[in-house]
């Protein structure tokens, strides 16, 4: 049986498409701005987060999904993102220790 709330088609597609169009305007506008650095960073990261949260949900389909497999994909996604930033840090200090050496 089909339930109403999985009711997709193009209407989602235009919707998520001119959400994050308008995301990226304001990120790109954004960059204007005479904000500090830590700021502007923020603001732009958080951006990042509700863009990828919308695609995560529209198109990975975890907006219909239980909480929990929301977060075991949340968890997953964090965890890599942390092994890769740890390799990339040890990598980067080692190339810079042998730059200045």
């Amino acid at each position: 049986m089909e339930n109403a709330t999985h009711t997709t088609g193009y209407r989602l597609y235009w919707r998520t498409w001119l959400v994050l169009l308008a995301l990226t305007a304001v990120m790109l506008g954004i960059e204007f701005l005479a904000w500090p650095e830590w700021l502007l960073l923020t603001v732009l990261l958080g951006a990042m987060l509700v863009k990828a949260a919308f695609i995560a949900g529209n198109f990975m389909h975890l907006r219909f999904e239980r909480p929990v497999l929301i977060w075991i994909v949340a968890v997953g996604l964090f965890a890599t993102a942390l092994v890769l930033i740890l390799f990339l840090a040890l990598d980067a200090r080692h190339v810079l220790r042998l730059s200045s050496g």
